[in-house]
């Protein structure tokens, strides 16, 4: 049986709440900023304006951010999955 990080066996975990993974693609990206917005400790954006990652694995205390900036990207270039 595995285990998450905190000890827990991983099938007793509750569905969407482990551990969080970003991924942002600077192809799609439109450099609209929205990521930034939601979570900037997750996200910068370069000087042509196109996402920059800061961090890929999500703290938890940062999830419902990681889980906004996601939402609220209008090109789809930032992803979120949870890992196990």
């Amino acid at each position: 049986m595995s285990r998450d990080p905190r000890g827990t066996p991983a099938q007793e975990r509750a569905p969407g709440t482990g551990p969080l993974r970003l991924h942002a693609d600077t192809d799609v990206c439109a450099g609209a900023g929205q990521c930034v917005r939601a979570a900037p400790d997750l996200f910068d954006q370069a000087d042509d304006g196109l996402v920059v990652l800061l961090r890929a694995d999500v703290p938890a205390h940062a999830r419902d951010r990681a889980l906004t900036a996601a939402d609220w990207c209008p090109s789809g270039a930032v992803a979120v999955t949870e890992t196990s």
